[in-house]
């Protein structure tokens, strides 16, 4: 079966990112690598034990895949964003709480014709969220 599985890649901070979405989210840690833990010829920047090698955990039943990559040569941009869709305006909102300190804030909270709570921004780590009711009434 073909799935696809968003994957994070941060440039050493991918434990602190995990323990923003198990707050916010209530993510749960299904693995969690160090690269002391890793084989040494697999390290791409050779960095500390500290950093993370492979990790996934969940959201919901949405698996993510996360890594620290602080010597990859690749740009620190935004084209990949995370829906994260909630059952009410208030759940929004906490989440959003958590989530926006230090962030960048795209779209600031508001109804829409399709949700009547929506908000989008980049968090800490550089990375894009939108979180959002699915629907107009709750």
């Amino acid at each position: 079966m073909l799935k696809v599985t968003p994957n994070f890649h941060f440039r050493g901070q991918g434990k602190q990112a995990i323990e923003l979405y198990k707050r916010a989210f209530g993510a749960k840690v299904k693995v969690l690598i160090d690269n002391s833990d890793a084989n040494p010829e697999d390290l791409i920047d050779g960095g500390p034990g500290d950093l993370i090698y492979h990790a996934e955990i969940y959201i919901g039943e949405q698996r993510l895949t996360l890594t620290d990559d602080i010597d990859a040569p690749i740009p620190n941009t935004q084209p990949l964003s995370l829906l994260v869709t909630f059952e009410t305006a208030e759940d929004v909102k906490r989440a959003y709480e958590i989530m926006a300190d230090g962030a960048t804030i795209i779209y600031e909270m508001q109804r829409t014709p399709y949700s009547s709570c929506f908000v989008s921004l980049v968090d800490r780590f550089g990375m894009r969220w939108e979180l959002m009711t699915e629907q107009t009434e709750r």
